[in-house]
């Protein structure tokens, strides 16, 4: 599972080394990178789950914030006026402010804590989703192989015989010509094994579904087809 990864934004030091050593004290801390605000730049949050922000310099709060992806988690423990609040979370709907004091710092890592699992379960979500959508294009270019099976047996077959039957009189043939319909030949037989193995396949994987029905099958179902259910 990847390391989630947080930022602490702050220009109070103590801050950042208190923050910094409550939450490596946890089970699965998160990997931390500490920076202040006179030397942040934007593409230092590109690649964070979560971004703290602790006391800063004045005037700071209103350059830093607008520049986060508006997605960005980002928990902001420190000193603002109600009104400064409302309009970052104007921009940022995922800002949450929790109120600094003196026992603030067990606060921000049990919410970081919930967010970054949050974060997490959305990204696997998202990952399941693409796996989903390419197993239904697997599965779509599968159901067009075995439409298709026939005609490119029969394509195959006609393709074969073509050649064989030239093959059969070589000296009407230049030596380029025969060796070009022997390649041909060759190749044939080549996608024909190749879909030979397709159809195996296809009969494989419809035994093993066939044979792994009666595990599955739900006792009510049995009972209804008259089939005895063992206690």
């Amino acid at each position: 599972m990847q390391t989630p990864h947080v930022l602490i934004l702050t220009d109070d030091s103590e801050f950042a080394l208190v923050l910094t050593a409550r939450w490596r004290t946890e089970r699965q801390p998160p990997s931390l990178t500490v920076l202040n605000s006179r030397i942040w730049a934007t593409p230092d949050a590109e690649n964070c789950d979560l971004v703290v922000i602790g006391p800063v310099a004045e005037g700071a709060l209103r350059r830093i914030v607008p520049s986060f992806p508006a997605n960005l988690a980002t928990i902001l423990c420190a000193s603002a006026q109600a009104n400064e609040i409302h309009q970052l979370r104007s921009g940022h709907p995922r800002l949450l402010h929790i109120p600094l004091h003196d026992d603030c710092i067990p606060t921000v890592v049990l919410v970081g804590g919930e967010s970054l699992r949050r974060t997490a379960a959305s990204r696997e979500a998202h990952q399941a989703l693409a796996r989903a959508a390419q197993t239904e294009r697997d599965a779509t270019l599968g159901r067009y192989m075995l439409e298709m099976k026939h005609n490119i047996n029969n394509a195959l077959t006609s393709l074969l015989g073509n050649a064989e039957l030239l093959l059969l009189e070589p000296g009407q043939l230049s030596a380029q010509s025969l060796q070009q319909i022997k390649t041909m030949h060759h190749m044939s037989l080549r996608l024909h094994e190749i879909m030979q193995r397709f159809s195996s396949l296809d009969s494989e994987i419809r035994g093993a579904e066939t044979a792994s029905q009666p595990e599955t099958q739900d006792p009510d179902t049995e009972r209804s087809n008259g089939a005895p259910v063992s206690r």
